[in-house]
């Protein structure tokens, strides 16, 4: 008893996500726990823990109150009584019993109100309350109803052929506002009669149901229409044109004459043996062959009416049948249409026999619904509960808690529509305000909330446990921070540095909605003037000598005996003398997009480079260069040209980065040794090189210039896993697709924590995951409905070792409503087969598997390391990255 207060006051107080019932379920499950040690089902555990309970307040109440009659709260609030009144073997009895949860059975009806109905009235009950009867029955009123009525839906039964239990699925419907009126013991007497009432109602329905029945379906045959369709055909028929002649010997003139085809010959026989040039003489029209025509032989000739028709009929008979036919025809369509309109009207007198005043002052209003979805021996269970002063209900499914609507609700609760159905109503009386009201501060008349409505006692407890709970944060938090130290201090150990940053490897502006980037522009402008005049000013003392510090360096640079000296053409930019070895060139850095636009900077500053030396070359190099990124980065490319693939500056722009980082970034790609090939570039080089060499280390936090360089990486690798998997997935290989979309993500989602431009289009990836879990289900379910062992267990496999470690992935955000759809859609299938008829071993392996599919947990699995990756150069994958997107936006949609 203890343990639940705890629990409970934690549920209303606590600052965790979710609560741990693990100390009270033990204690339950140790004071329930029956002698065959075998499951208990949802009913025998409620039963168990309501009498429980009862027995825990009882004793509770009994030692507060010595002397005097104890109330005990559970009795007070789950328990009603009702009068069982009857004939058993000719003699009358009536005796008072008391309730808890009140059972109903589904099966053969269609909502709440027809079990009670059949849960109130047992055996033969016609004359119980007549003087002389002599048959069994009985029936119950209700003479006390508790605040909160539980009904117990039975969903299960036994099947005696199969030797098991089996869930049903009908359909029941139950309203949100129950009014109880007609089963109360002080409304018998009209209840009684409103009965006799709808038993005659209905007796006359079937009747009228019945003829009803005999015009809509009219005929002595196997097949039966409408019997207004039928004279409408008849008149049709007589109303055509009359033919004189048989439809057989219409087509006589064109049959083909009987010496051209034997009767027993076929076209094909004739074609296969043919006629031979010494047999049939090719001037004798008598015995040429036929040549088969099948699409003009089989026209229908032109005077061939279209519909059968009368060979002989005189106006004046053709006049008076069309009377016949037309007023017969009336005669059906209004008999038809009374008889409807009968029926309709008898089931609205049904359906109002309860809805005068004096029904409806017991009213009891839908608290909770508890569902199961799955079958008899395995399943899954959550609740709806409605919150009454938000005026919304919500679902409560294991550690997530949701809004809800009505709507949804039914599609769970009422059954039919798939494995998931009610199995307990909960309902309060909505004329006890003390159920839902809220409590106040009898000295402030303000309202309490949260703890403040919790005994002294358990908010001390509730505050310990938060307590505790802040100081684990605390030492997470800690942990974190030492493992973040702990790679810092790795990634300080000296390494080789790289030329320039790795050059971008993603793309998918098709789903990247860009923002006006004016403002950023702006400021960006601003800033790249400011730190190039800053720069410029602070080198007028120094000059082109100072930064050229060696003779050598000014000099023409002379070829090594091993090197060659060559002409190459570089897309977009011209043709270069390169000296390289052995008359090569690093074509896989020459040809990087980055490399490409400081060459054509380069040479578009040649006349300032001429005129004023390296320096100013290099600045007006840098200045256009930068101008071209920053336009880069406001547009908006197609799908297949994102510039955040081919420069790292773009993404830094468009995740304002700061501008230092930006700046360091363009200096080290303007002094990349790669750019060695002539004088002029070899020079702005070197100014590049000297700028690098001159800031000082407090002016760029090189930790965090390594952060963005970072993210930039990780970006490269999410467009890598995203680019295989939907290649993977377009050569319909969706177990090796799956594994890179779910890391593509994960990295991604990481990514766009930090910022919406620092990822791709978050619901491209989930689509393609999803669409590759969806696929894989449907293959694995195949390889089980074939029943031969080996692909059996090949399915299993594929749902164990695949699918269900990635359904948390799928259920750990709330908001994506298909992932959950698409959950739902895979649980579903396979709980759809424990219904069915399949060999013992089949039937052991899925109530194995189903627990594990059904498990609503959101706790993410380990997964095997992230796959290889393959190696690419910039412009292959440029070029299978475009390749892909093009194909993506030519292949419909799916949904997406």
């Amino acid at each position: 008893m203890r343990e639940l207060r705890y629990l409970f006051a934690l549920l209303v107080g606590s600052k965790r996500k979710y609560v741990d019932p693990s100390r009270a379920v033990e204690i339950l499950k140790d004071a329930f726990k029956s002698n065959d040690s075998q499951q208990q089902d949802v009913s025998e555990f409620t039963h168990k823990l309501l009498d429980w309970l009862e027995d825990a307040f009882q004793i509770k109440a009994e030692e507060e109150r010595e002397g005097e009659k104890p109330k005990n709260p559970m009795v007070e609030l789950f328990y009603g009584r009702f009068l069982a009144v009857g004939v058993l073997e000719g003699k009358k009895f009536e005796n008072t019993e008391m309730f808890g949860q009140y059972p109903l059975q589904v099966n053969g009806f269609k909502d709440l109100h027809e079990c009670l109905e059949a849960a109130m009235i047992e055996g033969e009950i016609e004359s119980l309350h007549s003087e002389n009867s002599a048959k069994s029955g009985q029936e119950h009123w209700f003479t006390e109803l508790p605040p909160v009525l539980t009904f117990e839906l039975s969903r299960f039964e036994f099947n005696q052929a199969l030797g098991r239990p089996e869930k049903i699925h009908n359909k029941l419907e139950f309203p949100p506002i129950l009014y109880l009126d007609r089963y109360m013991h002080k409304n018998r007497e009209i209840t009684r009669i409103k009965r006799d009432e709808i038993k005659r109602l209905k007796e006359y329905l079937t009747v009228l149901q019945q003829r009803l029945e005999r015009y809509l379906s009219y005929g002595s045959g196997p097949k039966r229409f409408p019997l207004v369709d039928v004279l409408q055909y008849a008149l049709e028929f007589a109303s055509s044109k009359p033919v004189c002649t048989s439809p057989v010997d219409d087509l006589g003139s064109s049959a083909p004459a009987s010496g051209m085809l034997p009767a027993q010959t076929s076209p094909s026989t004739v074609e296969q043996q043919g006629p031979s040039s010494s047999d049939v003489p090719s001037t004798s029209p008598v015995q040429r062959s036929v040549i088969h025509k099948p699409f003009t032989q089989s026209r229908i000739p032109p005077d061939l009416p279209m519909h059968p028709a009368p060979r002989h009929i005189t106006e004046e008979e053709l006049s008076v049948l069309e009377g016949c036919l037309h007023r017969w025809r009336t005669e059906v369509e209004n008999d038809t249409r009374d008889l409807q309109e009968s029926i309709s009207r008898i089931h609205r007198t049904i359906e109002l026999m309860y809805s005068d005043k004096t029904m409806i002052q017991v009213p009891y209003r839908l608290h909770a619904v508890l569902v199961h979805e799955g079958q008899a021996n395995a399943g899954h269970y959550w609740a709806y509960i409605y919150d009454h002063h938000q005026s919304r209900w919500m679902k409560y499914n294991d550690i997530s808690v949701t809004k809800s609507t009505w709507e949804e609700l039914e599609r769970d609760s009422f059954g039919g529509y798939r494995n998931a159905s009610a199995y307990c109503l909960m309902y309060i009386n909505d004329k006890e305000q003390f159920l839902i009201q809220e409590e106040f501060n009898k000295e402030t008349g303000q309202i309490l909330v949260g703890m403040d409505t919790l005994p002294s006692d358990l908010r001390d407890y509730v505050k310990e446990d938060n307590k505790r709970f802040e100081k684990e944060l605390e030492e997470w938090d800690a942990e974190l921070a030492q493992k973040a130290q702990q790679e810092k201090l790795l990634s300080q150990i000296p390494r080789a540095p790289a030329p320039s940053p790795a050059p971008v490897q993603a793309g998918e502006p098709e789903y990247l909605e860009q923002p006006s980037r004016t403002d950023i522009s702006k400021h960006l402008k601003e800033d790249s003037v400011q730190a190039i005049n800053k720069a410029l000013a602070e080198q007028e003392d120094r000059g082109p000598e100072a930064i050229m510090d060696t003779s050598s360096d000014n000099a023409p640079a002379q070829p090594a005996p091993n090197q060659r000296v060559v002409e190459v053409a570089i897309p977009d930019v011209g043709t270069f003398v390169i000296e390289s070895e052995e008359g090569g060139y690093d074509d896989e850095v020459m040809l990087t997009p980055n490399m490409q636009g400081i060459i054509m900077a380069i040479g578009k500053a040649r006349n300032v480079y001429d005129r004023c030396g390296p320096e100013a070359g290099f600045f007006k190099a840098i200045k256009l260069e930068y101008t071209r990124l920053l336009k880069l980065a406001q547009e908006d490319p197609p799908p297949e040209c994102d510039y955040r693939l081919r420069h790292a500056i773009v993404y830094f722009i468009q995740n304002q980065a700061p501008k230092k980082i930006i700046e360091r970034t363009l200096l080290e790609q303007f002094g990349d040794h790669n750019l060695s090939f002539d004088e002029r570039c070899r020079n702005i080089m070197k100014v590049a090189q000297a700028k690098l060499e001159m800031i000082k280390p407090d002016e760029v936090n090189m930790e965090e210039y390594e952060r963005w360089h970072q993210d930039y990486r990780n970006f490269r690798e999410t467009t890598m896993f995203l680019m295989v998997g939907l290649e993977f997935f377009q050569k319909k290989s969706y177990m090796e697709a799956l594994l890179y979309l779910i890391y593509a993500y994960q990295n991604n989602k990481e990514l766009l924590s930090k910022g919406p431009y620092r990822g791709h289009d978050e619901e491209l990836i989930s689509h393609y995951r999803r669409e590759c879990l969806l696929k894989l289900n449907e293959h694995a379910a195949a390889l089980f409905e074939s029943g031969d062992d080996q692909e059996v267990n090949n399915g299993l496999i594929i749902m164990n070792e695949l699918i269900v470690p990635c359904l948390p992935l799928l259920l750990v955000d709330e908001m994506e409503e298909k992932d959950i759809v698409a959950v739902e859609d895979m649980r579903n299938r396979w709980c759809s087969y424990l219904g069915q008829e399949m060999e013992p071993n089949l039937q052991e392996k899925l109530t194995d598997f189903l627990p594990k599919l059904l498990d609503c947990s959101t706790e993410i699995k380990g997964f095997n390391d992230p796959p290889k990756l393959p190696s690419y150069s910039t412009h292959e994958l440029c070029e299978r990255y475009a390749r892909i997107m093009l194909s993506l936006s030519r292949t419909p949609a799916d949904g997406r």
